[in-house]
């Protein structure tokens, strides 16, 4: 008899499917814990929560949920256009930003072409790649991030994307803009390069810039941001894609038509707004990032540099530690899995929650 699997591409497969961070509700199921003692610093989430203009929107929307959401999404795609100074035919939206880099791969990749993505990059770009059928280029880190040269170089003539976010995820290492714009340059205009920012809202005055302003001169170039991360709607699934016309033309194609719900359309509308919710969100950011590093380097912690919502720290037998903070109640995210078994990613959290991170770390250190 005939696997069925079997008849599946080798590519698919191959796949190990992506590991999402701990739940409460499983931690608290394993340990024995109640919910409300369990802190989850894994998943880079807002903890100031939802904007409040998201949920009065949501509110204002319930009413509507027996119908489809606008497949098209006018008045998200109308406000991101307003903000970002595009057109909206430059515009593609997702359920999440993973939607729109997925959709990426499926209109430019295939068996028998590749894409380049530094080592320690984010997980969905080797995923993505692989499900297409095409091959991944890995280029050595330097210093945990991003070596433009090595990707540069390792371009070859079937490569037809190029993988790369800034802040990176999960060293949070940032490559400032006139790097990043001479990369931009080297690179052939038929090989579509990806610039991923989702952590762009965190990042500090001093090296912001406005990169929307490439899409101008590199017709190449597709930039994704997300609203799960600064905006506090990671449960509603929303992203976006800026890119050529003739770009976001295809994706829209191999996009499903309703890929973005309308309690997610609504909150985001309404959050793009909400820039007083965004400036508090970075301010905690900073205040909880100078914690946390502070806090690492008394206990003799090294840690990444990071440019976004989360700390990468160096913590020998992470695995050990992993599940003596586990014990505590205290969910941290083990990152093996990008090349890093020796280190931790945490979230930046409220006071209280950076402060419990940090007492749960001293105890399973020395425990």
């Amino acid at each position: 008899m005939i696997d069925t699997c079997e008849l599946s591409p080798s590519y698919i497969r191959a796949i190990a499917p992506y590991q999402p961070g701990k739940p409460i509700s499983e931690l608290a199921r394993e340990m024995g814990l109640r919910e409300a003692a369990i802190i989850k610093l894994a998943s880079n989430e807002n903890p100031l929560g939802v904007s409040p203009l998201a949920r009065k929107a949501m509110e204002a929307e319930l009413d509507g949920l027996a119908r489809y959401p606008d497949g098209n999404g006018f008045e998200l795609k109308r406000a991101l256009a307003a903000r970002y100074r595009v057109d909206a035919q430059c515009i593609v939206l997702g359920n999440g930003s993973n939607d729109v880099l997925e959709l990426v791969a499926r209109c430019f990749l295939y068996p028998g072409a590749s894409a380049v993505m530094s080592q320690h990059a984010f997980v969905v770009y080797p995923l993505a790649t692989q499900v297409a059928g095409a091959t991944r280029l890995e280029t050595p880190a330097r210093n945990y991030g991003h070596d433009l040269d090595a990707m540069a170089g390792a371009v070859r003539e079937d490569t037809r994307v190029i993988w790369m976010a800034n802040p990176n995820n999960p060293t949070g290492t940032f490559v400032p803009a006139p790097r990043l714009e001479a990369f931009l340059r080297r690179i052939p205009r038929r090989i579509v390069v990806v610039l991923d920012e989702a952590y762009n809202e965190y990042l500090p005055d001093a090296v912001q810039t406005d990169s929307v302003l490439w899409l101008a001169q590199f017709p190449n170039l597709v930039i994704t941001r997300t609203f799960s991360k600064a905006y506090g709607l990671a449960g509603l699934r929303v992203g976006f894609a800026l890119a050529h016309p003739d770009v976001a033309d295809l994706m829209n194609r191999a996009r499903q038509p309703f890929n973005v719900s309308s309690l997610a359309q609504a909150a985001a509308t309404a959050a793009l707004e909400d820039h007083e919710f965004v400036k508090r969100s970075a301010e905690l950011n900073r205040a909880g990032m100078r914690l946390l590093v502070d806090g690492l380097e008394r206990l003799g912690l090294g840690h990444i540099e990071s440019f976004a919502n989360f700390v990468t720290f160096q913590a020998g037998a992470a695995s050990r530690i992993y599940q003596r903070l586990l014990e505590q109640g205290v969910i941290v995210r083990p990152i093996g899995m990008y090349g890093l078994p020796e280190h931790l990613r945490v979230t930046i959290g409220l006071p209280a929650e950076n402060e419990r991170f940090l007492h749960a770390l001293r105890t399973a250190l020395h425990a």
